[in-house]
């Protein structure tokens, strides 16, 4: 059956795929200029000092924002939380915080129990979530809390 065509548009079938070699040179460069493009500028997360994480305390329903310093050993509950690395994505990019963590339950008495290690991300809690049945922790963001310190105490105190 003949298609209607306009005569300013070359007639096309609909299913018929046009080889790459009767396309226009501009159409056929678009697409391999654009690659090009988007392969030489990674987007590069940048490390922060400090993770914000919330921790929700099942038993009482409490839940609590945690500041941990990268490296540093912070307590929740019966719960250890060591943040390894903190990476936050550039302000031009879509927005997503990772944190690398190792969780371990402190009892007294007993001996530490491993309960998570690996990777954590703002976007998605649910992609590698801790399990436990009276916490739960979530990352939030990551920030550099030298910076925030610097920061305000550069500014002028007014009194």
């Amino acid at each position: 059956m003949p298609l209607a065509t306009d005569s300013s548009r070359p007639s096309v079938q609909i299913g018929i795929r046009t080889p790459m070699s009767s396309r226009s040179p501009k159409t056929a460069a678009v697409p391999g200029m654009v690659l090009g493009i988007l392969v030489a500028i990674p987007a590069v997360a940048e490390p922060y000092d400090t993770a914000i994480l919330q921790g929700l305390d099942k038993v009482t329903a409490r839940i609590s924002r945690i500041e941990a310093p990268v490296g540093q050993s912070v307590r929740f509950g019966t719960l250890q939380l060591v943040v390894r690395t903190c990476d936050k994505r550039p302000p031009e990019e879509p927005p997503e915080s990772a944190v690398f963590i190792d969780i371990w339950e402190v009892r007294p008495g007993e001996p530490a129990a491993d309960l998570f290690r690996g990777w954590m991300f703002a976007s998605s809690p649910a992609l590698s979530a801790m399990e436990h049945p009276v916490y739960d922790v979530w990352v939030i963001d990551c920030e550099n809390t030298v910076a925030n310190a610097e920061a305000s105490s550069a500014s002028p105190s007014s009194e």
